[in-house]
């Protein structure tokens, strides 16, 4: 029987990541991802291959849903950083970015489906958490009526 050789490679190498990659590579990711709607920034940022971002939130509901929440939030940053443009110039006076207001309205474009489908799912979040503490109050308020008419 024939040995074989095998080339131990090491996991920086196999999966593009820094050396000492911090295990809590998420929040920078998720912070990033927020300011700048880009998975490839926010992996860069957070010293992590853009293929292992994904599969965490293919295989994990917390950060998936994290993830659409840091994408709806760098919408909103994008849509008040192209209003503010296209009320006071290209050029935003505080730095010398280039800003593609054209591309940047594409974009919002593009995604104003999924923004809006975020946003509705939540409100209707928002919506379930009230509606159950004014139910949890109505039924505490007559567990008391309840109690004092017993007691009279």
């Amino acid at each position: 029987m024939a040995s074989r050789s095998r080339t131990k490679i090491r996991t920086e190498q196999r999966d593009g990541e820094k050396p000492g990659l911090d295990r809590h590579w998420r929040s920078l990711f998720l912070d990033t991802l927020a300011e700048t709607s880009n998975v490839s920034a926010a992996a860069r940022k957070a010293g992590i291959n853009p293929s292992r971002a994904y599969k965490v939130r293919r295989i994990e509901p917390a950060f998936r849903t994290k993830w659409q929440e840091a994408l709806l939030e760098g919408y909103e940053h994008l849509e008040m950083e192209t209003l503010h443009r296209l009320r006071m110039g290209v050029s935003s006076g505080k730095d010398d970015r280039k800003f593609d207001i054209a591309n940047a309205l594409r974009l919002l474009s593009l995604h104003s489906q999924t923004v809006a489908h975020e946003r509705a799912i939540r409100e209707e979040e928002d919506e379930e958490v009230i509606l159950a503490e004014l139910n949890a109050k109505i039924d505490a308020m007559r567990a008391r009526d309840t109690g004092k008419g017993e007691g009279a």
